[in-house]
């Protein structure tokens, strides 16, 4: 089980079975649980272990001096986080990542991956691969955000997930408050914006399912 989860993912793409088998003791990994609303990672910190999701759902989020926060990303399974950290050791963390779900995470050392990188290449191929992924969703969200105007940021936001997953039908991986964060919004305002535009017939959205038709 263990084995076959994570060659479905993309840190160990191009990697096979038997050798994964032999590889997985040297990077310790192990699995642990974190109830929803958990801290996984503190900012602030400093880290020495990537996760990879198995299941639930985590939030990498930012707060302010005076504890207003800004989502960052929400991640489910098979996908890693906290790589780039991990891989510099001496850095502290400027996120937080908490659990927005109940979830289960395996943890691997990044030091002893790197060092099994030089017989085992494809790797360090794939943690670059996934590292500049990372960068282009952060790049996204700053496109998202850059917009004046709820309204803009909300249609620059839901155009996206639409492409993303190929229909005007699909689900926000945000709650309503995870999703006026991450566009760094008021709740509320997002709220009646979002109320306008179902009204003038741009969408129809219950909790986060979305039929967002294009004007």
């Amino acid at each position: 089980m263990k084995v076959s989860f994570l060659l479905e993912t993309a840190l160990f793409q191009g990697i096979a079975p038997q050798e994964l088998e032999i590889l997985l003791p040297r990077l310790r990994m192990h699995k642990e649980q974190f109830p929803k609303g958990a801290i996984i990672y503190h900012a602030g910190e400093r880290i020495r272990e990537l996760g990879i999701v198995v299941s639930g759902r985590i939030q990498i989020e930012t707060y302010d001096l005076w504890g207003n926060r800004s989502v960052l990303d929400s991640i489910g399974p098979k996908t890693i986080f906290a790589e780039t950290y991990a891989c510099l050791p001496d850095e502290v963390m400027l996120v937080t990542v908490s659990a927005s779900e109940d979830s289960e995470v395996y943890f691997l050392d990044a030091h002893a991956m790197i060092k099994a990188a030089s017989t085992h290449p494809a790797l360090i191929q794939n943690l670059l691969t996934l590292t500049a992924q990372k960068n282009l969703n952060l790049s996204r969200r700053i496109f998202h955000t850059s917009a004046k105007t709820i309204r803009a940021r909300l249609q620059s936001y839901l155009s996206f997930e639409a492409t993303r997953q190929h229909s005007n039908d699909f689900y926000l991986p945000f709650n309503r408050q995870q999703l006026a964060d991450y566009l760094s919004v008021d709740r509320s305002a997002l709220s009646n914006e979002l109320s306008k535009m179902q009204k003038e017939g741009y969408l129809k959205i219950h909790k986060n399912h979305v039929i967002f038709h294009k004007k």
